[in-house]
């Protein structure tokens, strides 16, 4: 029987991809090389993190020698691990690396590069993969870990994504290469900025098998108000794969942030769980306290860590968006 883990299940690694020049971080690189930097020495006081770069030896000369820390070279077209990497599911005791096809959020940018990159470092894995003909972004799903999967419909059923398929034929291709059997779909919520057509990861996420944690907007002025309040109330109505309503856990919601005159997707939304601490963005907003307090309540048996995501943000992504988890199972080759 297959089975999609949770984020909060025990890990091994998490995969991330390092900035270059040929990125569309080139006109700040220094700034956004200082942020993944960040990113990278939070993990590995907790865990391994793979770093997939442009050139090995520059990158390691900018972090700390660590055994936690692997290195692959290839360049990518951009940054974005979790949409572009593999997802991991157990299948009758093994753990299988499921590749699916990444076309950069329904073509809004170059992806060739990233969409090849599973299998050109599949033996960097200890473990077989598969190759799904089905578009899919890691931060389009959210995983209980007991059946449940969390989506939206803005993104998961996009024409510009699997435009040959009808609503009901990508959710059994969900349901049978996922090995999940209750889809919940939200139909309401997005973030100004936001180019995954609203990612669940920006929105709503999993922190255990019934409880959820999410964006509220309560400013009746701002554009995400009327959104994010649907967003919320259909929220109320889902239940688990046993029928029991979930326990939700609203995170705040930022002040405008903005780059270029263009909103910025902001969001609280995209942390990061791992083994033994949850990386929380932060943006140098009033909220951010707030928002690190509802974290140190909920995670009590989890170091809570601010990480300042103000340059990743204005690529229009955050801190999950640069990051893959990979479970205890997988092995590094």
């Amino acid at each position: 029987m297959r089975r999609l883990p949770a984020e909060f299940e025990e890990q091994s690694f998490i995969q991330i991809m390092f900035p270059h020049t040929n990125s569309d971080w080139a006109d700040y690189l220094e700034e956004a090389e200082a942020n993944f930097i960040a990113i990278i020495e939070a993990i590995i006081r907790f865990q391994d993190c793979l770093v997939i770069c442009h050139n090995v030896a520059y990158v390691q000369s900018k972090l700390p020698a660590s055994p936690r820390l692997h290195f692959v070279h290839y360049e990518t077209n951009d940054t974005w691990a979790r949409d572009c990497s593999a997802i991991t599911v157990e299948e009758d005791g093994e753990s299988i690396l499921l590749d699916f096809t990444f076309t950069a959020w329904g073509g809004k940018f170059a992806y060739d590069k990233d969409n090849a990159l599973t299998q050109v470092i599949a033996s960097s894995y200890a473990n077989q993969m598969k190759t799904i003909d089905f578009i899919l972004e890691g931060g389009g799903i959210e995983s209980n870990g007991k059946g449940t999967l969390l989506i939206t419909s803005e993104c998961v059923f996009n024409p510009n994504r699997n435009h040959t398929l009808s609503k009901e034929q990508s959710l059994a291709i969900l349901k049978e290469e996922l090995g999940v059997t209750n889809i919940l779909c939200l139909d309401h919520g997005y973030l100004a900025g936001d180019d995954t057509d609203s990612h669940i990861d920006t929105l709503a996420r999993f922190v255990d098998e019934r409880t959820i944690m999410y964006l509220r907007c309560e400013d009746q002025n701002d554009e995400h108000y009327e959104a994010l309040s649907a967003m919320e109330a259909q929220l109320k109505t889902f239940v688990d794969e046993e029928g029991k309503t979930f326990e939700l856990i609203p995170l705040p919601f930022t002040a405008p942030v903005y780059f270029d005159d263009e909103r910025l997707p902001a969001t609280y939304a995209n942390f990061l769980i791992l083994n033994n601490a949850v990386l929380v963005p932060v943006y140098g907003d009033v909220a951010d306290e707030r928002a690190l307090d509802i974290f140190r309540t909920f995670f009590k048996d989890r170091e809570i860590v601010g990480v300042d995501c103000s340059t990743l943000i204005k690529q229009h992504g955050s801190l999950h968006c640069v990051t893959m988890q990979f479970p205890k199972a997988i092995g590094l080759s």
